[in-house]
């Protein structure tokens, strides 16, 4: 793979430096009297007939270049809103790169009359290979961006709050094109923590091309986070307080400035919240039942940061960083009471917790980027290098105090503690090489390596006879490390106005160790695939548009997954890894019809090999549930979806999607078979009242049916929000109110029943809740221009 690698690099190289040989160009500047004029209209234009030969927008700092004329004579035109137009002398080309003397635009002497332009941003756009929701059309006070991102098209969250696309688990979650580099828990927490007005668009890529990371069997959710990109100083600010059944306080900033030359950025997203979730659990033991009611209830706080600069330094070559931190410290309390009745439904016995809990986790990651535009023609060299780390720190002290049936004590109160720390590194390369060719073809190809290590030392001690000692069975030390290598190309061709083909191929080898120390036991791996993808668009006519796309995937186990600790939330109930998971690979098909920005039919099928999901096995005789990672036999969903955006009135705006999805489990359940099928639908609707005197009022609703998800049968759940705001200040400022679940319907209820399981689940959080948001923008907000990049790290973060 390293030979591979290098080759790939030489023949990058080589052709980068062949297209450079190659390139000869006209260039030049357009100014005023006193400054650059980034964005002015130039054309190219040839002699003696003057017909367009080329045209372009000049770049941040006035400069245009025009690759590759042909021989001949020639004059350049520029043209800007506010300026005469200017055309230069006329001029041979030859085949040699000439530069232009500098073209002066003179301010217009005609005045112009005030032109108010009103334009309407679908909340759901459809593109040719996503669907984009535009967060920014919402009204969002209060909510974070897992509530927003929860309400698009065809997004569900499990019991954990993990995020589910089309019904399915393994999903990649992508922040300004980058990977979180978290594990679904902490992806989750995150999103929690930052508020969903700093949120610009959610893309859904069910898809994605052979460029992207073949991680995630059910696609790749990207959030795009606003930035500003004027010229000079900009920026928003934000606060927002919520109260439900306790107090919460929000407040961010997101700033810009901007030089031509220079483009800075940072953004900061801070608060204070309380909050609980409470638990109700039934268990069925042999004739016995086992009930438990556990409540938690977190005070803490969150604070995320981002800050970045890209630097212009030609205007081919683009030098770029970022960096990206997120803490959360955050103090718990947490009980359980379990009661076990027997079959007459008398009390045989109960078990009180306290768990104090502390809980931390910090993250900071660095990217470096460096792009080089080789021509006008779109043929790109781009460069990234990604670090990330992260730790987790997790502690916990046990009280359990153990009852008769009587409800007398017995004993005196166990003592435990957990030291559950763990720590992460990630490294990633990447570099992508695009070239356009033949006028209709374009090529693109790539290599990327990543390198992660991991180290979990999970301590869990009883106090016996007044001293800590460590109990061997709950307690383990594990390493793992893993390499990925990978390469990519894809052909992109355009048939016509109408066609538009892409095909491409992935190869991943993936190299990992994993090392329970505590348990002496080494699980090492070495393979390599190949994830092939198609597309196929068809316009139709400017109104409609036919898609279709193939993709095959993989998702890795979580890096926390593979470690054979077993944790215990309670005296009775855990969690456990297993370092023998294998991936999990999917097929996927999607077949989609748009009309406008009406996504009038979406249909796919996922069908999913190896994949993961918590097992549960019960000891009837210790009453202990403890849930281990396995892999299933298979999976399959079977999805329809509908969704856009339109128009009953001018002033009233409907946005509405239905969801439909036939799901299958077909797996071994501890050596025993397990078959399970469900048809569930969901749907939703936003609808948006502009009124008189910069007013807006919004309603929201949706409902989920029954459905299944992994072994769990759950039940129906819905939610109905209000909200109102106001611009004002020339509409610099917003104030917002809004009242979340009114009728307090958004619960998590779920049935297990397989072998000797029979459980059912009911969680309840602070789901109803107001909220009032101000929002404030301030400095240059008429100047566009600065670039939007993502950069290169990939989905390593997501199962960490």
């Amino acid at each position: 793979m390293k030979k591979i690698f290098i080759l790939s690099l030489i023949t990058i190289c080589s052709l980068t430096r062949l297209a450079v040989a190659q390139t000869a160009s006209v260039n030049g500047q357009i100014k005023s009297s006193s400054e650059t004029l980034p964005g002015a209209t130039v054309q190219l234009l040839h002699l003696p007939d003057s017909a367009a030969v080329s045209a372009q927008i000049a770049d941040a700092n006035g400069n245009f270049r025009f690759t590759n004329p042909k021989n001949g004579s020639y004059v350049v035109k520029a043209v800007m809103m506010g300026f005469q137009n200017t055309t230069s002398n006329s001029f041979s080309f030859t085949g040699q790169s000439i530069t232009l003397p500098a073209l002066v635009l003179k301010n217009s002497t005609k005045a112009l009359k005030a032109v108010t332009i009103n334009g309407q941003v679908p909340q759901l756009e459809q593109k040719s290979d996503r669907l984009v929701v535009n967060v920014e059309k919402m009204i969002t006070t209060g909510d974070n961006a897992l509530e927003v991102l929860k309400k698009a098209p065809g997004i569900k969250l499990d019991k954990d709050d993990n995020i589910l696309y089309r019904n399915n688990g393994g999903v990649n979650i992508m922040i300004d094109g980058r990977m979180t580099y978290m594990s679904s828990s902490e992806v989750s927490n995150y999103l929690k923590s930052l508020p969903a007005n700093a949120v610009s668009k959610i893309e859904l890529i069910a898809n994605p091309p052979a460029n992207f990371d073949a991680a995630g069997t059910a696609g790749v959710i990207n959030i795009i986070m606003k930035r500003n990109r004027l010229q000079g100083f900009n920026g928003t600010a934000t606060a927002t307080t919520v109260y439900g059944t306790y107090g919460k306080v929000f407040g961010g900033a997101n700033l810009n400035y901007n030089t031509g030359k220079l483009s800075f950025y940072t953004r900061a997203n801070g608060g204070h919240a309380a909050s609980y979730n409470k638990l109700n659990l039934g268990r069925q033991i042999v004739t016995d039942l086992y009930s438990q009611e556990n409540y938690w209830h977190p005070i803490g706080d969150n604070v995320s940061y981002t800050s970045g600069a890209d630097y212009f330094a030609t205007a081919k070559q683009t030098f770029g960083f970022m960096f990206r931190g997120y803490n959360s410290p955050q103090n718990a309390k947490v009980t359980s009471n379990s009661v076990t009745t027997n079959q007459l439904g008398q009390q045989i016995g109960s078990v009180y917790m306290l768990k104090p809990q502390y809980t931390n986790t910090r993250t900071y990651s660095f990217n470096v980027n460096y792009s080089y535009a080789i021509d006008t023609l779109g043929q790109k060299l781009s460069f990234d290098a990604d670090y990330v780390r992260s730790s987790n720190i997790n502690n916990e002290t046990f009280s359990n105090i153990y009852f008769d049936a009587a409800g007398t004590r017995l004993g005196d109160t166990v003592k435990q503690r957990n030291d559950n720390p763990a720590k992460y590194n990630i490294r990633s390369l990447k570099v992508d090489y695009v070239w356009p060719f033949a006028k209709t073809w374009r090529a693109e190809t790539g290599w990327k390596s990543s390198w992660v290590s991991t180290n979990n030392n999970a301590r869990f001690e009883n106090l016996t006879a007044g001293n800590w000692i460590t109990d061997l069975r709950r307690s383990n030390h594990f390493l793992y490390d893993e390499n990925i290598n990978a390469g990519y190309l894809t052909f992109n061709k355009t048939v016509g106005k109408k066609w538009e083909f892409k095909a491409g191929v992935r190869a991943e080898q993936t190299v990992s160790t994993g090392n329970s120390i505590t348990q002496q036991e080494v699980v090492g791996r070495n393979y390599w695939k190949l994830f092939p993808s198609l597309f196929a668009a068809y316009k139709i006519n400017i109104d409609h548009q036919l898609n279709a796309s193939y993709s095959g995937r993989i998702s890795r186990p979580g890096y926390s997954n593979l470690n054979p600790f077993t944790f215990f939330s309670d005296p009775y109930t855990a969690i456990k890894g297993n370092p023998y998971l294998q991936p999990s690979f999917s097929k996927s098909w999607l077949m989609s019809y748009t009309y406008k920005s009406f996504q009038v039919l979406s249909l796919s099928y996922v069908r999913v090999n190896n994949a993961v999901s918590t097992i549960i096995s019960q000891n009837d005789q210790t009453k202990e549930s403890i849930a281990t990672y396995q892999n299933l036999g298979n999976t399959s969903s079977l999805n329809a979806t509908s969704a856009g955006s339109f128009n009953i009135k001018k002033w009233w705006n409907v946005t509405a999607n239905l969801d439909a999805s036939y799901d299958k489990v077909n797996t071994m359940t501890q050596g025993t078979p397990y078959r399970s099928e469900r048809l569930s639908w969901s749907a939703g609707t936003d609808q948006t009242f502009t009124l008189l005197k910069n007013f807006r009022i919004q309603l929201s609703g949706y409902y989920y049916s029954p459905s299944i998800s992994g072994l769990a049968r759950t039940l129906s759940g819905s939610q109905i929000d209000a909200a109102i705001n106001k611009t004002f200040m020339d509409k610099k400022a917003t104030l917002s109110f809004k009242v979340r679940d009114i009728f307090f319907g958004n619960r998590y209820r779920s049935i297990l029943q397989y072998n000797n399981v029979n459980t059912t689940w009911q969680n309840e959080w602070e789901s109803r809740r107001f909220s009032l948001g101000f929002t404030y923008q301030f400095g240059n907000l008429k100047i566009k221009t600065a670039r939007n990049r993502n950069t290169g790290a990939t989905s390593e973060e997501n199962r960490m």
